[in-house]
């Protein structure tokens, strides 16, 4: 009998904690998947990814995220440049024919920190980002509504584009270093 009450009870907690868990789906239009990089060693170049997805589980009596999973085609990349854009596309770089998409799996959070595996140009990597937590609102027309930014920086290198070229000042191109600013705007699922 005391088996079966401690049973009831341990599926009565694990019940009214996923009351509370949603799932929801990333608003792209009030969402960006933004990055920085040196150009020339004295300045930064800040471009985005216009076409991306992705979802999340949150918890939003404990106001944790559970789960993210997120896709960005590599062709909608845009620094407002064409040219520059073009090249990004190319095989010096991102290689868009071959390797059309960068993903992200979160691992797990601990206190202010998103663990995840980052898939970039054929390569997966394990990532640490910060997470910023805005919270959850009921919007003007009664949809749930959760914000979390996401930032951090990585090596290109690390993920096989390597390209670059000397200047005759010394130094390079394009920075080793990308900084990554992502904001996401979830709509929780009907």
């Amino acid at each position: 009998m005391n088996k079966t009450i401690s049973t009831l009870a341990a599926f009565g907690l694990l019940s009214t904690a996923s009351l509370f868990a949603g799932n929801y789906s990333v608003d792209t239009s009030h969402s960006n998947v933004g990055f920085k990089v040196k150009h020339m060693m004295i300045s930064e170049v800040s471009g985005k990814f216009d076409t991306f997805n992705g979802t999340f589980e949150y918890d939003e009596k404990s106001k944790t995220l559970k789960t993210l999973n997120g896709k960005v085609e590599v062709n909608s990349i845009n620094t407002t440049n064409t040219k520059r854009d073009d090249h990004l596309k190319s095989p010096d770089l991102f290689d868009v024919q071959k390797y059309p998409t960068i993903t992200f799996t979160l691992d797990k959070v601990k206190g202010n920190k998103a663990y995840g595996k980052l898939t970039m140009h054929g390569v997966t990597k394990n990532i640490i980002l910060d997470l910023e937590n805005n919270g959850v609102i009921k919007d003007p027309w009664g949809n749930t509504r959760v914000g979390l930014g996401l930032s951090g920086k990585l090596n290109r290198k690390d993920y096989g584009i390597t390209w670059n070229t000397a200047l005759e000042a010394g130094g390079v191109a394009v920075g080793d270093v990308i900084k990554l600013d992502v904001q996401l705007e979830g709509i929780l699922a009907q």
